[in-house]
């Protein structure tokens, strides 16, 4: 018997504290190169002499091959089984261990000094001696990376400009809530950006990178693109505010450059340039600047409030400004709706882009020192902060100056003049003419520059709005390309590949920058974005979602991965986020909406069409588990029904690729309907060392894939084929998803295969009826077996099963990547059948298995313009009476099969030639015993229980000639047919296995088209009843 071959133990590494090298010898009788004494046949806790010119092993003062837990040991960790940095492997720690006490050991380091419970990782090393420490890349820590970047972002035009607008139109009490409610939306996510954070090392890609990892490619890909899209026309949005800040400051000076609309065009390619240079300076130098940004804002609004306690002038008092004032607090309190805007809702949307702005942080999470603590801490101080600032300022400006007033000085008065009407009355101001005629320039309702007017130095007001602006748009120029790249790295999408190298230390995205540069540049240059900038606020609301829906997601598949460190969130927190997000988009522009979500899913249609190689451990994958165990368990509550009969075939295909003509046809009728598992026997003595099965259960299942067959691969090792079927039969499945039909190919070499493969073939068929199995067989006239045609090693069981040779066994493991790359043969069963038959021999009833399997094949589109054609056996004399009975029969079974032949002349005798070709067939497997008692024939075909004695074939010789006459009828019926299905005889056990053999081979030999042999399990797996 063939044997699997020994695969090579990996190479020796070491991780410079324990050593991991082969100790061990290959196999039982073999010496490794490091030998101890035959007598250690595990480890001892006495220390021993191991030889090897790397360090010797050792933990905690116990000399062994184990290591101790290490950083190294998981860093880069991918996929179930991959090998890990330093640790032995399980055959290394279970395999009989040898050693050679002729050696001394090497030194031993100071265990405490490699106690493998480091903080950092390979990545994360400090630089070699002789190295630049100064050529390390640059990290920020949660205020200077994260919590100001956020503020900034967050801080913007609206602030300075629409917030005292909203406050009177709103009053405080409304505007509050407006606020609050928009926080609330912010602090939710990112109290989920803070879970999905802390669940695992996060790198650079910022959002991205969270959503990709946390729920797949698929809607992380399709978010990455628009979210890098929108930071970049974001740019433009907030370098035109910043421009046309600047040219109202030149027209109010007469000194514009050229006209209104091409000075914003000016200032805006300029300050873009100026901020790309910013950026293209470093991380640090962009750091620097932003920090001065944030410095100007402070200082605005430490200018703002110290102008509200600084006494009013004249002037002022014209335009509004009192002081605090508890009658103008109490007025403004309530809300005041005006003009078309005048609602809470469309206030609600005119403030809440100015909540956001919360990833600026996330999306530089490569440049992090620890993005696990710096992206929750950061981002939630930088919500607190932000939402103070916001509430001070309403509540303060709202207390300070009055909704309508005129600004001329004339408007004054002595208190108590009659005509006056408005709170401003009371401190000696008549705006009532203004304030009935709707025409005030002043006031809260009406001047947008109140928080200017009130300052105590209007410029720094102006200062704070440049400030504010241009923090946002240097933002989103470096989130942006960091996002990008780490997109054009994962290659999800075609053609953007070029912008995922890094330069420098940091590994700087300049094709990123230039990019995102071109892009702003296009939009400044159309000096309009009313239009674009809903889409942008929506792209924006997307993340938002999907990143709260990640958090939700994870939490409610109850995966193991999903431990994070951060434990203030909630998963139906989470889930509110979501949904509010997504009502949010609609509320602030419906169309825009849309189209955001249309470009969504067109990226998510393109990601799952292309299927990219990756695997992120999402939650995708964790739910995709859940839903397959909960519906399998809740399967198992069912009660099975023949109306929900399903062929679930177990096919023995040894490796797929080998039998694809297999594959094809059973994949053709289980695809989408039923359960389809091709089991391979390997092989090999009890004693061998196992190969590495889960490494060719992924080639095989790759080659599945990439041929489009829904089907599982499993494969068992046993000592003969038998056996290994067996295995197969009884524990292949789960619950009710198991196999109720075995699918194998025709033997076509029983004639000259050794003894004993023939028996356990026929063997395999007795088996399968004894555990209530249907069976398949299936022939084809140029055979199944193709590994010849690929020029690669076929296993040896089927090797001797079909070819009937022997040769050297086949590799223990198969490279996944190779043998899904193979070169996928062709066959009948892929190609369009046309206007051919399908024909049905249904001989003897097995439960109408033999019918419904070719029915499933019509109505597949290949087969679907077959013709189906039904032959079954009958009486000359009453041919009219039983075609009615198997016509009405079929009808009520729905198959819509009309075509019904009745075969008279089934019981003929056949041809003498083919008789004698019968007779030629048996004859090298017969006893030639002369019909002697059976205690005789027992004793003569003892060894060799596939002899056929004459009592046997006298015995069996109607049969055997039914198969002759068969065989003449199939070749006058279905010479050109496209597929032939037969109900074959069953064997009864006892029955000599040539004597089978020769049956189907009598049957089924010379037929051009392929030849199934269906037998069912005698139950019905077809009905015509409705319950």
């Amino acid at each position: 018997m063939a044997e699997l071959p020994i695969a090579e133990l990996p190479p020796a590494c070491c991780s410079g504290r324990f050593t991991i090298s082969t100790l061990l010898g290959t196999e039982e009788g073999g010496r490794g190169p490091y030998a101890p004494t035959e007598s250690s046949g595990c480890d001892s806790a006495q220390p021993t002499q191991l030889s090897g010119s790397t360090l010797c092993t050792r933990t905690f003062g116990y000399n062994t091959v184990d290591v101790v837990p290490a950083y190294e040991h998981y860093a880069n960790s991918k996929g179930v089984g991959d090998a890990r940095k330093g640790r032995p492997s399980l055959a290394d720690l279970h395999s009989i261990l040898k050693s050679d006490p002729g050696r001394p050991c090497a030194p031993v380091p100071d265990p405490q000094r490699s106690n493998g419970l480091t903080e950092a990782g390979p990545e994360e090393a400090s630089a070699e001696p002789g190295t630049d420490p100064a050529l390390e890349p640059v990290r920020f820590g949660w205020v200077k990376g994260v919590m100001i970047r956020c503020m900034l972002n967050i801080w913007g035009v609206i602030l300075y400009l629409r917030l005292p607008w909203i406050t009177a139109q709103a009053g405080i009490a409304l505007t509050w809530l407006i606020i609050l409610m928009s926080v609330t939306v912010t602090t939710i996510t990112g109290l989920s950006i803070s879970a999905i954070s802390t669940n695992g090392k996060v790198k650079s890609g910022g959002t991205y990178f969270l959503i990709s990892r946390s729920l797949g490619p698929e809607l992380g890909g399709s978010i990455g693109l628009i979210f890098a899209f929108a930071n970049a026309v974001a740019v433009a949005m907030h370098t035109v505010g910043f421009a046309e800040t600047v040219r109202d400051l030149l027209q109010e000076h007469n000194s514009l450059i050229v006209d209104p609309t091409n000075d914003i065009r000016i200032i805006g390619v300029v300050t873009v340039t100026v901020l790309l240079g910013i950026s293209l300076a470093g991380m640090e130098w962009e750091a620097k600047a932003q920090i001065l940004f944030f410095l100007v804002i402070l200082v605005s609004f430490i200018n703002y409030l110290v102008g509200t306690v600084i006494p009013a002038t004249a002037e002022k008092q014209a335009k509004g400004f009192f002081s605090y004032r508890a009658d103008i607090f109490a007025q403004n309190f309530v809300p005041n709706w005006r003009g078309p805007e005048g609602s809470f809702f469309s206030l609600f949307s005119i403030f809440f882009p100015s909540a956001t702005g919360i990833l600026a942080g996330a999306n530089i999470s490569g440049d992090l020192k620890d993005p696990a603590v710096a992206i929750p801490k950061g981002t939630l101080m930088a919500i607190f902060w932000t939402t103070m600032s916001y509430l001070v300022l309403s509540a303060t400006i709202g207390a300070c100056v009055v909704r309508d007033a005129s600004g001329s000085l004339n408007d004054s008065m002595a208190l108590g003049s009659p005509g006056c009407e408005g709170l401003a009355c009371a401190f000696g101001w008549n705006f009532t003419a203004c304030a009935q005629r709707q025409s005030c320039r002043y006031g809260l309702s009406n001047y947008y520059q109140s928080m200017s007017m009130v300052s105590g130095f209007g410029p720094l007001i102006t200062a704070g709005i440049f400030g504010a602006t241009l923090s946002s748009a240097l933002a989103c120029l470096v989130s942006a390309p960091k996002v990008f790249q780490c997109l054009c790295r994962d290659q999800l999408y075609p053609l953007i590949g070029f912008f995922g190298k890094g330069y420098g230390r940091n590994s700087e995205p300049i094709r990123g920058y230039m990019l995102t540069y071109i892009i702003a540049v296009g939009f400044i240059l159309i000096a309009e974005l009313n239009a674009i900038a809903p889409i942008i606020s929506n792209f924006f609301l997307c993340s938002y979602a999907l990143i709260n829906f990640s958090c939700f997601h994870a939490s409610i598949t109850n995966s193991p991965g999903w431990r994070p460190s951060f434990r203030y969130y909630s998963k139906w927190a989470a889930l509110f986020g979501a949904a509010i997000s997504v009502v949010i988009m609609f509320l602030l522009t419906w169309w825009a909406a849309l189209i955001a979500f249309g470009i969504v899913i067109f990226l998510l249609g393109y990601v799952l069409y292309k299927k990219p190689d990756v695997n992120w451990g999402s939650s995708m994958q964790a739910s995709s588990y859940n839903m397959a165990l909960n519906y399998s368990v809740g399967l198992s509550e069912v009660d099975e029904h023949i109306k929900n009969y399903r062929p679930q075939c177990l096919v023995l295909t040894g490796p797929p690729n080998f039998r694809p003509a297999l594959v094809d046809f059973v994949g053709t009728f289980t695809k989408n309907l039923s359960l389809m598992l091709c089991g391979n026997v390997l092989i090999a003595p009890r004693k061998q060392k196992m190969p590495d099965s889960w490494l060719t259960a992924d080639g095989h299942t790759k080659w599945l894939m990439k041929r489009k067959i829904k089907a599982f691969y499993t494969d068992v090792v046993a000592e003969n084929l038998r056996s290994g079927v067996q295995m197969l039969i009884q524990a292949a499945g789960l619950g009710k998803m198991r196999p109720n039909i075995l699918v194998l190919g025709y033997k076509r070499n029983w004639r000259t295969a050794s003894p004993q493969s023939l028996e356990d073939y026929v063997g395999i068929l007795h088996d399968a009826f004894d555990f209530k199995y249907g069976v398949c067989l299936m022939r084809m006239k140029e055979g199944l077996n193709v590994s010849q045609v690929l020029q690669a090693h076929i296993n040896p069981t089927f090797e001797a099963a079909e070819n009937g040779t022997r040769g050297r066994a086949a590799p223990s493991t198969v490279d996944p990547t190779t043998l899904a790359c193979e070169q996928q043969a062709s066959t009948i069963f892929q190609s369009e059948q046309g206007k051919k038959t399908i024909d049905i021999y249904w001989l003897f009833d097995d439960g109408g298995l033999t019918l419904l399997i070719p029915y499933l094949m019509g109505r597949k589109k290949r087969w679907g313009k077959c013709k189906i054609r039904v032959f079954v056996g009958g009486q000359i004399h009453r041919m009219d009476e039983e075609r009615k009975v198997i016509v009405s029969l079929l009808s009520k079974f729905r198959l819509g099969f009309h075509e019904v032949h009745i075969l008279p002349d089934i019981n003929q005798k056949p041809q003498p030639e083919h008789i004698k070709r019968f007779d030629d067939l048996i004859a090298p497997f017969r006893l030639n015993d002369g019909f002697k008692d059976e205690a005789i024939v027992n004793e003569m075909r003892q060894g060799c229980p596939w002899k056929i004695s004459d009592e046997e074939v006298d015995k069996n010789r109607v049969k055997s000639l039914r198969q002759v006459r068969l065989n003449e009828i199939l070749l006058d019926y279905s010479r050109d047919a496209a597929l032939i299905a037969i109900t074959p005889p069953v064997g009864r056990k006892g029955c000599p296995s040539s004597l089978y053999m020769a049956w189907l081979e009598t049957l089924s030999q010379d037929l051009r088209p392929p030849v199934i042999l269906i037998r069912g399990n005698q139950e019905n797996v077809l009905t015509f009843y409705c319950q």
